[in-house]
């Protein structure tokens, strides 16, 4: 009678995480994860903890600690105190509601005719906005604002507004979404004697509100975060953005306070946070169904 060694079981990922790869290289998946993690989110934390230190702490130095001592809203009341916060958050969502309508009617407009193969010169406007993408917003800066100051929209949210009034890149990212759409669905449409408006309303938008939100969150967040143009429009106070009037917080006049200025930098970016988080979810199913085609 012959007896046969017993070999210990293997441990074997369940097939749940045998299709992510083998445990090695889950570990360095996760360090790499950790590390953008810590590279993006991690500034950010760190504003938000230096926001809470009170005047005696340091926040730059060998003696600043990560986590404040003594947490206060001190450095958030004196944000409010200090300038007028309202009317900046007031200017900065009326150039964000502006810049998404202006956004959403053009780039949905021109993306869905080009996307039509039936007329001529399409393909030249392609090549020219393809080609407006290479060229850098500093490079045309000086003769973008003589444009506005010759139209004597100097110091107002209109100047701030119209030269971002519609982008080449969401443009060609609705022409993908469009492009998407089975040529099927409109040849139904016509023989049921739909007419071009009605194809385009009831048949493409919807198949592309994917691309649509994608449309509507960079141009949120592009608007919101602006400085630089503002920068260079804007004059007085009770037109400025909410970016731009919280970068007063830094001069002197104001008894520069590095605590009110990390406050002031949290204020500005919790609305594009929250909108983030509302719709990530669209956000992501977006960028794949429309983004991938131009």
């Amino acid at each position: 009678m012959t007896t046969t060694a017993v070999r210990p079981k293997s441990r074997r990922l369940s097939p749940r995480w045998r299709d992510y790869g083998r445990p090695r290289e889950l570990l360095l998946r996760y360090l790499l994860l950790l590390l953008v993690l810590g590279l993006t989110v991690g500034p950010l934390i760190w504003q938000f903890l230096a926001s809470l230190k009170g005047t005696g702490e340091d926040v730059f130095g060998a003696n600043a600690s990560l986590l404040p001592h003594h947490p206060t809203l001190h450095a958030y009341r004196e944000v409010f105190s200090q300038v007028p916060v309202a009317t900046y958050i007031r200017n900065s969502l009326i150039v964000v509601l502006l810049s998404v309508a202006s956004q959403l009617l053009f780039s949905t407009t021109a993306g869905y005719m080009l996307s039509k193969p039936a007329w001529k010169g399409r393909r030249a406007v392609w090549i020219l906005l393809v080609a407006s993408m290479m060229f850098p917003f500093e490079s045309i800066m000086v003769s973008l604002f003589l444009s506005i100051r010759d139209l004597g929209l100097v110091d107002s949210v209109v100047g701030v507004w119209l030269p971002g009034f519609v982008g080449a890149i969401n443009v060609l990212l609705m022409r993908g979404a469009f492009l998407a759409v089975p040529r099927e669905i409109e040849d139904s449409g016509m023989l049921d004697g739909a007419s071009e408006w009605q194809r385009f309303r009831h048949l493409y938008l919807p198949s592309a509100w994917g691309a649509i939100l994608v449309v509507t969150i960079n141009t949120f967040i592009s608007a919101w975060d602006d400085f630089l143009w503002p920068l260079i429009v804007l004059r007085s106070e009770d037109h400025m953005t909410l970016t731009l009037g919280l970068s007063r917080l830094q001069s002197s006049s104001f008894g520069y306070d590095q605590r009110v200025v990390m406050a002031g930098s949290v204020i500005s970016v919790i609305p594009v946070l929250v909108l983030f988080v509302i719709t990530q979810r669209w956000f992501y199913k977006g960028v794949s169904a429309g983004a991938v085609k131009l």
